[in-house]
């Protein structure tokens, strides 16, 4: 008698988990996404699917990041169940309303005259991550690729993709939340994606511990990937 093996696929909002959790958790950024993936899928006879989305950084901001990100990516790349997908980063500078009054301003503001109203700011966007997650997501379920799906991100957008999953294609789909806590007032999970879900998964600290990658990681051809300096 053979028994079932039960196909879960795993798509992972990079940029949402990364400002939820990671960013100020630096040390667990060196993060094996399949080894997580099995850690947060307890049953023995899963076979796992990890698909990222995220997308290549600039460099405007931080000049290094690229290169560290490059190096995650790079030891990811290792990881056999482990597929990347990605979106566009873009850089843009434009006019945007200053809050009246500011809550900080440069030093060099004039006091005794009134803050502009507008200001040139540079403004960092991640395009594409969640419209090609929740079209991966929602086309899976219909070609019958898995038999449950994890979505680990709080980001809304993903409501109706994942209502139409679990509702009309009545496939299971679990939450994972990035972190326990609310960010900016809002709770995590999002009440509405909590909604549309089948169940939730919790992330703790321990699991993100366990899942790292060593400091060294050796690629196929024999190369080594070090973990950046500041991430240890």
């Amino acid at each position: 008698m053979h028994s079932f093996i039960m196909r879960v696929f795993i798509y992972i909002d990079g940029f949402n988990f990364y400002h939820l959790r990671l960013k100020r958790q630096r040390g667990f950024r060196w993060l094996d996404l399949g080894a997580l993936g099995r850690i947060i899928t307890p049953d023995a006879t899963s076979e796992i699917r990890v698909n990222y989305y995220t997308a290549r950084v600039s460099s405007k901001i931080d000049a290094s990041a690229p290169a560290r990100q490059q190096a995650y990516l790079s030891a990811l790349g290792t990881v056999p169940n482990v597929h990347i997908h990605y979106g566009n980063f873009l850089f843009s500078e434009k006019m945007a309303f200053l809050c009246q009054p500011p809550e900080s301003s440069p030093s060099d503001y004039i006091w005794n005259l009134p803050p502009p109203r507008l200001v040139k700011i540079a403004k960092a966007e991640e395009k594409g991550s969640d419209v090609n997650l929740a079209s991966h997501l929602v086309r899976d379920a219909l070609l019958d690729r898995f038999d449950q799906a994890l979505v680990l991100s709080n980001d809304t957008d993903l409501i109706e993709p994942i209502r139409i999953v679990t509702r009309e294609v009545a496939k299971p789909v679990g939450i994972v939340a990035p972190c326990h806590q609310r960010e900016r007032g809002r709770p995590i999970p999002s009440p509405s994606l909590q909604k549309v879900s089948t169940f939730i998964v919790q992330i703790d600290d321990h699991q993100l511990a366990a899942a790292q990658f060593p400091a060294q990681v050796i690629r196929a051809d024999g190369s080594i990937v070090e973990r950046p300096l500041n991430w240890a």
